[in-house]
């Protein structure tokens, strides 16, 4: 990233006369920014349309609540790819010329905004849907009984509230969003900091990207353990019907996490080293726009975990493999279409006192 040898601000003009990634953006077009947006899109619509349909079909039972915020994340992901890839491409088809058509810097504050709250929202769904499936494998009577529907609308506004309160905290705090050195795409001010408020938003955006994914794997671990204990007690042969439920939604949420990992935390870990050692920091703008696209592949993958990670997909999947290996493999525990709900009730009636007395009165009845 090319830097000016004078210590005075530069004019936005200046700016993006002297800092540019030339080199790189000249391999790039408007083309793949169309089939990027365009693949994104698509997957995210059938995505949708799987979640919706399972959304109708458990609609009263313990799976809507994490059926509901799996759409909300795919259909933000969505929109962030229909809204972030319809100004990308038409600041590619301008000519990158920002200075002809935003020079008011009003296009630049939404596409930053933009970028900011569709970039930390899925971070933060991902981590909620984790606290809720660990809640309901852990506490599977509060969960049934107390997390509804309702509750879970509002988490998602609350979500969704907070992220864009995040993204305009620049607006608010009369500090602009500024073009980025390749003159793509806007953000935080990643060069050329003057003061602590610039850093402070680069580590604001880096730390709450990082604690969602650091609650995520927390939970996800939590959850993994519980239904590992789950598995290996003898219990009551109606428990697997629940867990074929959990197992299910655990191995989407662990590829949720594991895309979100692999995508976001280069991305994540560009923006703090920038946030820390200011116009020190050696991040060179190939750097940063690698770690930005490694960010907006989480966008195109995170539909297909809801795509192929299904339970008849993978039972597809798993009578194909032992079609093409030809040797005996254990067999998997039956996936019932039956509801969690039902394991839920024979979980509470045999926790109750009234299930104590009766499995003490059993041996005599059976004496008689």
């Amino acid at each position: 990233m090319s830097m000016n040898n004078s210590k005075q601000p530069l004019s936005p003009p200046e700016l993006l006369l002297n800092t540019t990634c030339q080199t790189t953006e000249k391999r790039l077009s408007v083309f793949f920014s169309v089939i990027f947006m365009t693949v994104g899109i698509l997957s995210n619509s059938l995505a949708i349309a799987i979640l919706l349909k399972a959304y109708q079909r458990f609609k009263q039972k313990s799976k809507a609540s994490f059926l509901l915020l799996a759409s909300g994340l795919v259909i933000t992901d969505f929109f962030g790819h229909l809204i972030n890839g319809t100004i990308a491409i038409f600041v590619y088809a301008s000519n990158k010329d920002w200075i002809r058509f935003d020079q008011s810097n009003v296009l630049c504050s939404i596409f930053g905004i933009c970028m900011v709250f569709y970039g930390l929202c899925p971070l933060f769904l991902g981590s909620v849907m984790a606290i809720e499936r660990c809640i309901g494998v852990t506490k599977p009577i509060f969960h049934s009984t107390k997390i509804t529907s309702k509750h879970v609308k509002m988490m998602l506004s609350g979500v969704c509230l907070f992220a864009i309160f995040i993204a305009l905290l620049p607006i608010l705090g009369l500090r602009d969003y500024t073009v980025q050195a390749s003159r793509t795409w806007c953000f935080y001010k990643t060069e050329h900091i003057n003061d602590w408020e610039d850093r402070f938003y680069l580590l604001l955006f880096s730390f709450l990207g990082l604690l969602a994914l650091g609650a995520s794997f927390l939970c996800n671990a939590i959850t993994g353990i519980a239904l590992l204990k789950m598995k290996y007690k003898r219990q009551q042969q109606q428990h697997r019907q629940g867990r074929s439920h959990h197992f299910e939604m655990v191995i989407q949420l662990l590829a949720i996490m594991c895309v979100s990992c692999i995508c976001w935390s280069p991305f994540l870990v560009t923006m703090a080293n920038i946030g820390i050692n200011g116009n020190h920091s050696l991040e060179t703008c190939e750097v940063i726009l690698f770690a930005l696209r490694m960010a907006t592949w989480n966008q195109i993958l995170d539909p297909w975990v809801y795509i192929l990670l299904r339970k008849a997909v993978l039972k597809n999947v798993y009578k194909f493999a032992r079609r093409c290996c030809g040797v005996q493999i254990i067999n998997l525990p039956i996936w019932e279409l039956s509801s969690i709900k039902n394991s839920l009730k024979v979980a509470a009636i045999s926790e109750s006192p009234l299930a104590e007395k009766v499995n003490a009165q059993a041996p005599s009845l059976i004496g008689q």
